[in-house]
């Protein structure tokens, strides 16, 4: 997953990320009476930049889905020593008035600066092949990462653009290819195009909008696949096409992928504040190895056949019986 800012050619974390426990100069460095919302801090990035961002000197409205969780707790311990600056909140993305309910709280208790920062960050990833996965699933992964972080974003736009504030969103360098989460790619792409469009229409208001690399084992956002279950779950037309040796290498290969993933979300984490507070925050932040950078990079600019000729060397191993 990775954070979306104001236009400027995309590149690496770039000299602005910012080491836990510093403050920024600029504009977005002064966090003492700015409000920010982040979704889904339960785990994950969510978790630590609330912290973070709580550190920091922001009002931080922690949105959880399970505000009763260990996660939220960790967080409300946090918030007994910050003099009401962190605030935990039910928040999940697919219901309306559990969003307009959060901009309600924000509202109520808006700090003397206003409202600064939106961070779209709840989502959900899983593995599978177009056909093994059932319509209901395609249904909730969108209203999930794709039209939750919408519908927050249009609930807090005129306070964004009230205080000319900063909206980050988590994209994916899985927006640019797959390899066996097409759903999760699926989403991450549409999140890409609708930053794009709102990037360019919100530089009139002053709000900046910003848009990383295998970091699942940080995030725990994708657990490690199990063949059995996926088997079981299949149609009898697809078990018709596909057998379990076939799908049982397939896991192991994307459980290969998973196991390589970064175990420091702080990488992220620092460039998602970087977003916040940079006087000049990037319009994108590729926080990922050289090797997932290689992959983007030769996306972009090379046909689509020379692209599919790397993935399906990659998958070669692979086969049906």
């Amino acid at each position: 997953a990775r954070p979306r800012a104001p236009r400027r050619p995309a590149g690496g974390r770039g000299a602005g990320a910012v080491p836990a426990g510093r403050r920024c100069p600029g504009a977005g460095g002064q966090p003492a009476g700015r409000a920010v919302l982040i979704t889904g801090c339960d785990s994950g990035f969510g978790h630590l930049l609330a912290l973070r961002l709580h550190r920091l000197g922001f009002t931080v409205f922690a949105g959880c889905l399970c505000p009763g969780g260990e996660g939220a707790r960790r967080l409300q311990r946090e918030a007994a020593a910050g003099a009401g600056r962190l605030r935990v909140l039910r928040l999940d993305v697919t219901r309306a008035r559990d969003v307009l309910a959060a901009k309600e709280l924000v509202l109520s208790h808006l700090p003397e600066r206003g409202f600064w920062g939106l961070v779209n960050n709840a989502g959900i990833s899983t593995f599978g092949e177009t056909g093994w996965l059932s319509m209901e699933k395609y249904e909730k992964f969108a209203d999930v990462n794709l039209l939750g972080s919408i519908r927050t974003t249009l609930a807090f736009l005129p306070l964004l653009r009230k205080y000319k504030g900063r909206i980050v969103f988590m994209s994916s360098i899985i927006a640019y290819f797959s390899l066996g989460n097409g759903i999760y790619s699926m989403t991450k792409a549409a999140i890409e195009k609708f930053c794009d469009a709102l990037r360019l229409e919100m530089k009139k208001f002053g709000v900046r909008v910003s848009d990383p690399g295998n970091y699942a084992r940080s995030t725990k956002i994708q657990p490690p696949v199990s063949a059995e279950e996926i088997w079981n779950e299949l149609s009898e037309e697809e078990k018709a096409v596909y057998n379990k040796e076939y799908v049982q290498e397939r896991a192991n290969f994307f459980n290969s992928i998973l196991s390589e993933g970064s175990t420091n979300g702080n990488e992220v984490v620092d460039a998602m504040v970087d977003a916040l507070t940079s006087p000049a925050p990037k319009a994108r932040y590729m926080v990922a190895k050289l090797k997932e950078k290689a992959l983007v990079f030769v996306c972009a600019l090379f046909p689509t056949v020379v692209m599919d000729s790397v993935l399906s060397y990659a998958l070669s191993k692979v086969k049906l019986a």
